[in-house]
Parts: C-alpha cells; sequence; structure tokens
C-alpha cells in the first residue's frame, strides 16, 4: 500500500522543513540530556553506594580512621552470608557463620574463594549489609572486595575481611548481616 509519497500527511513543502526542524532539535535534546545522565551517573553511583552501604567507598579511598573505643557492655552478632553468582563456578563461603562482637573493637574474619575451573579467572566480590541503617557503622578497613581477584586454575583461598563496628550504632540493632555476592568478571577484565 505504500504508494511512494515522501509526504503521506499532506504538508506543504514549509511545513514538513519546519516538522523536520523540530524533530531535530527534539533528537538533539534527547541526546544531550542522554549525555548529561551519563556523566552524572558516577557520582550518582558513588552516592547511592555510600547511603546503601554498597561496596565502602571510604575505606577504598582511605578515609576511615580507626579508633577503637570498646563498649564492653553491648554485643552484637555479625552474621556472615556468601553468595556465588550463577555465572561462572566458583566455591564462596565464609570461615566462620557468625560472631558476637563488641562494638568499637577491630576484628578479621576469613571467606573462602576457589576456582572451580581448569582455566585462570578473575571474579569481584560485591558486599551488602542489612539492615541498611548498620551501613554506615559498619567500616571494613581491609577487604578482597575492594579489587578485583585472580584465580589461577583449580586455586582456592581464604580471603580476609577486618572490620569495626561504630559504637554509635543504634540501640536497637542487635544483629548485622555481612553478605557478599561473589561474581566471575573473567571476560570484563580481558576485555580491559
Amino acid at each position: 500500500m505504500d504508494s511512494g509519497d515522501p509526504n503521506p500527511a499532506g504538508l506543504s513543502k514549509d511545513q514538513q522543513k519546519r516538522a523536520n526542524r523540530s524533530l531535530v532539535y527534539r533528537l538533539l535534546i534527547m541526546t544531550a540530556g542522554a549525555f548529561a545522565f551519563g556523566w552524572a551517573l558516577v557520582p550518582l553511583y558513588n552516592v547511592l553506594c555510600t547511603v546503601a552501604g554498597i561496596g565502602n567507598a571510604q575505606a577504598k579511598e582511605g578515609k576511615v580512621t580507626i579508633q577503637e573505643a570498646i563498649d564492653p557492655n553491648r554485643e552484637i552478632t555479625i552474621e556472615f552470608v556468601a553468595d556465588p553468582a550463577s555465572v561462572g563456578s566458583y566455591e564462596f563461603r565464609p570461615t566462620v557463620a557468625s560472631m558476637r562482637i563488641h562494638p568499637g573493637k577491630l576484628y578479621d574474619t576469613e571467606f573462602y574463594a576457589k576456582n572451580l575451573t581448569a582455566g585462570a579467572s578473575v571474579a569481584q566480590a560485591v558486599p551488602s549489609i542489612s539492615p541498611s541503617v548498620a551501613a554506615k557503622y559498619f567500616h571494613k578497613t581491609q577487604c578482597f572486595c575492594f579489587s578485583p581477584q585472580r584465580f589461577g586454575a583449580g586455586e582456592g583461598r581464604d580471603m580476609p575481611v577486618r572490620f569495626i563496628v561504630d559504637p554509635q550504632l543504634p540501640p536497637i540493632v542487635d544483629k548485622i548481616t555481612l553478605a557478599y555476592t561473589f561474581y566471575d568478571t573473567t571476560q570484563s577484565a580481558a576485555r580491559r
């Protein structure tokens, strides 16, 4: 049913030029908006990570200072959860399921990871802390999640986490869960 008419709406040449010009302006505005949005994603991502307690950007930048002001009268439970992502082949688990701690004291724990493939691989751990209100009081000073982890074929190892819970943690919080999802990033690391 295509009649081959380049002007099926029956617009005059002048109207068609204005319509085309308007379309070009709208497309340019959309392109500029998409560019601005993409440019703003990095600071937005940093804000989101800080608010959600993901990635602990302050510790990565070395901004966390350790001041042990131990609260001996308070104990909270820290639970450790490990989740290997569905992509990739890793064994991944905490070495202890939980521990009782005193806020203000520096603690160490470990997670174990093993590459189950016959080739070298790279993995990245993404942390999350719950309840979300506890995220700003939970500080990792050393963590395998700060950088990609390289594994040889069949290699397994313990990976340390050092953390401190701020004594200013609200009193209603008596349990914190530190969870990691372990992603195989071999392909994206190879592209870099």
